[in-house]
């Protein structure tokens, strides 16, 4: 049997809670398929360590993105994820409430437990982008400076909130203007904006595609780089940011560098 053939599924303990019958579906089904050692973790810690001792087998996380996110972290810190995991594919079965596996199910991962767990035992490895910044961690997900407010999904309408919502309709307030901040950006040593050019915001994709956007009506920057910096200060503390669905700062300055990663995904 080969390596590929070989699971290590380590299944976070949020999973085991939220959804069991669902962990219990997808283990059954890649121990059916495949020589799988499932690993039980119940805090961090232990989530790392069973990780660690990997050996050659393929790791599986059975748990939602913030799971995901973890896993490539620590992968990534190892310099592992363009290594062996590389070969063949870090893999991941999405378990958990809906806002928390929007990422897997962005980047292609079938969001049920039975598709998700055949696409381990089918699927092929796929390389993906990936932003690592100078602190360690990791952005699976586009990067926003400032970090913009979270959505929030809306509750189920009420007659009153109907009102309230036709109200709010009519006599809607005039749209603030844009807040401006005064950041530094620099894309691979080359600086596209500065202190003294106050932007509405900047944009970093996993690929490396930079935006600088100075507001309506002002020509903004974009550009391609490998390395972004970004420094200055949103508030005293400094900025904000926005990578994937974590917020995280504030600092004063921060670089970001991109790299690749490798996904388990169903063939085409």
């Amino acid at each position: 049997m080969s390596a590929a053939d070989q699971l290590l599924v380590v299944i976070d303990p949020v999973a085991r809670r939220i959804d069991g019958e669902s962990v219990r579906i997808a283990k059954d089904v890649l121990c059916a398929g495949a020589q799988a050692k499932i690993c039980w973790p119940e805090g961090v810690e232990e989530f790392s360590r069973a990780l660690s001792r990997r050996g050659s087998r393929r790791p599986v996380v059975v748990g939602d993105d913030r799971a995901l996110l973890r896993t490539v972290t620590l992968l990534q810190r190892e310099r592992d994820v363009c290594g062996d995991v590389c070969a063949s594919g870090l893999a991941i079965v999405p378990v958990g409430t809906a806002p928390l596996v929007e990422l897997a199910r962005s980047l292609g991962v079938p969001t049920g437990a039975v598709a998700a767990a055949r696409a381990v035992l089918e699927g092929a490895p796929r390389r993906l982008d990936l932003l690592v910044d100078d602190s360690g961690g990791v952005v699976l997900g586009d990067l926003c400076i400032p970090a913009p407010p979270l959505k929030v999904r809306p509750a189920a309408p009420t007659v009153w909130g109907t009102c309230r919502s036709l109200v709010r309709t009519l006599v809607r307030a005039p749209a603030p203007l844009s807040v401006t901040h005064r950041l530094r950006v620099e894309a691979d040593g080359v600086l596209l904006s500065d202190l003294d050019r106050p932007v509405v915001g900047v944009s970093v994709g996993v690929g490396g595609d930079v935006v600088v956007s100075r507001g309506v009506g002002v020509p903004g920057v974009r550009a391609r780089a490998r390395v972004v910096t970004v420094s200055g200060a949103v508030s005293g503390d400094g900025f904000r940011y926005r990578a994937g669905q974590v917020v995280a700062g504030p600092v004063r300055t921060r670089t970001w560098t991109a790299g690749t990663w490798t996904l388990t995904l169903p063939p085409p």
